[in-house]
């Protein structure tokens, strides 16, 4: 049987009260950490020329604008929020796909669960089966499919938002399985672009581009079940040759569900998460002892190879370019002793005294003798002083990156509150953050979305009377 079809069958046979507790309860960790981000970056230059280029506020529709009161079509929300979410580069990641998963699918299962009117439970669900559609399918292209430039986020993600949202629709399995194929022919996105407004792009088309494809299959659109494996289809086209196994991709389905084991990457810092591992290792070394920069003769960082590919850069030319510059993440790391949204806002890039310590900064990969061969998640930080003393710190994983080592309950709190806070009254942050740990029991998703725009709406009118 064609892979789409038997994804297809597995999507629609999960039920909700099949769900174990941990992985609803990793569910809602994601999502609020998610809808913190997406406001965030709502506030940014890309969503907002996406809107207006989509002449957004023009499109009649139910869907929330988020960091806005404006609503327009669900597929013009999953674009523009989708692009919001990932822009600031602070959402969610997962070891398995290689990318981030919550923002390649959340954005537009939301706009068509307030769209569709559907309550908290049914978006719980969807959000668990993209999350593992995603993943799954991962599993049979990666690390290739990273490796050779795709953007998994984008070129992966695409299948959990057809997923999610034809569960949100209640889609039979055979429909899904067009979905799914239909959104092999939407996949896109190289890592070429990194560092630019492109990237964030590459999230709202997979968000858009994966409720579309839903909602084609919906109304009997055909494609090829067999577009996966076919001689031309996603294995071949994107991989290659002897560069996948698509029989890892049914195995083991659920069992555990990815989002439990190795579960979902809640993002401590506002930039790449191939940089984290370093940075813990930089900050445990500021916090032990206390460094002046004229004190330091040289700062040596090793991370994988293949992180060093995309993060490489000592000479970043914009802040967005910075959250992509393990050089310039690791100064502000030795600078500050933690890294922060404002690092990468107002030319902060181009600081005199980050400069100072980017020079001092040599990255390389790390070997088998630093890491085992199997570690791809790894960071080791050394700074040689002028009097020959010497400071290391290396992590096997950064804090957060897997179930086995997760971020604190409260540091995901205060990120969401820090996040949502830059938009929403602050009495609407502590009731959006509640909201969602009882996300099951929301009759209507668009209750909840209203007061998202109300907290929105307050937050203006506060700032203007203020």
């Amino acid at each position: 049987m064609a892979i789409a079809t038997e994804l297809g069958n597995r999507i629609a046979s999960l039920r909700l009260c099949e769900i174990p507790p941990a992985a609803v309860r990793s569910a809602k960790m994601a999502i609020l950490d998610t809808i913190g981000v997406t406001l965030a970056g709502g506030m940014e230059q890309a969503p907002q020329i996406a809107a207006r280029v989509l002449d957004a506020e023009k499109t009649a529709g139910n869907s929330l604008i988020f960091g806005s009161t404006r609503r327009t079509s669900c597929l013009n929300a999953a674009l523009i929020n989708g692009v919001s979410s990932h822009v600031l580069d602070f959402d969610d990641c997962s070891d398995t796909m290689g990318g981030h998963p919550s923002v390649a699918m959340l954005p537009a299962i939301l706009a068509l669960a307030e769209e569709k009117e559907a309550n908290g439970a049914d978006v719980l669900l969807a959000y668990i089966a993209g999350f593992e559609t995603e993943t799954r399918i991962a599993r049979g292209v990666n690390f290739f499919h990273y490796t050779k430039g795709w953007h998994p986020t984008s070129t992966l993600g695409i299948f959990g938002a057809v997923s999610g949202c034809s569960r949100l629709l209640n889609l039979p399995a055979e429909k899904i399985a067009t979905g799914l194929a239909l959104g092999i022919s939407m996949a896109s996105g190289v890592k070429a672009n990194f560092g630019t407004m492109t990237k964030s792009l590459h999230v709202g088309h997979c968000c858009r581009d994966g409720l579309f494809a839903a909602l084609l299959a919906k109304e009997g659109y055909t494609a090829n079940p067999q577009a996966f494996e076919h001689k031309q289809g996603f294995f071949e086209v994107f991989n290659g040759a002897g560069n996948y196994d698509g029989a890892r991709i049914l195995e083991h389905w659920a069992n555990p569900l990815d989002i439990i084991e190795p579960g979902v990457a809640i993002k401590q810092y506002p930039c790449c998460g191939s940089t984290h591992p370093a940075l813990d290792a930089m900050i445990e070394i500021v916090e032990a002892h206390r460094i002046a920069l004229e004190e330091v003769s040289q700062i040596d960082v090793w991370t994988h190879a293949r992180r060093l590919a995309h993060t490489n850069r000592p000479d970043p030319r914009s802040d967005l370019e910075a959250k992509f510059s393990v050089q310039y993440c690791v100064a502000r790391a030795f600078l500050h002793s933690r890294v922060i949204l404002e690092h990468f806002e107002a030319n902060a890039s181009q600081d005199t005294d980050v400069r100072k310590v980017m020079r001092q900064i040599r990255v390389q990969p790390y070997t088998e003798d630093q890491f085992p061969a199997e570690n791809h998640f790894g960071g080791e930080v050394r700074i040689v002083l002028t009097n020959g003393q010497v400071y290391s710190a290396k992590v096997q994983n950064a804090l957060g990156r897997t179930s086995a080592n997760p971020l604190p309950a409260e540091r995901v709190r205060r990120k969401f509150e820090n996040c949502a806070g830059r938009v929403l009254a602050s009495p609407y942050v502590a009731r959006i953050h509640d909201a969602v740990a009882h996300l099951e029991e929301l009759p209507n998703i668009r209750e909840f979305l209203n007061l998202i725009a109300e907290g929105t709406a307050a937050a203006k009118t506060a700032a203007t009377l203020g």
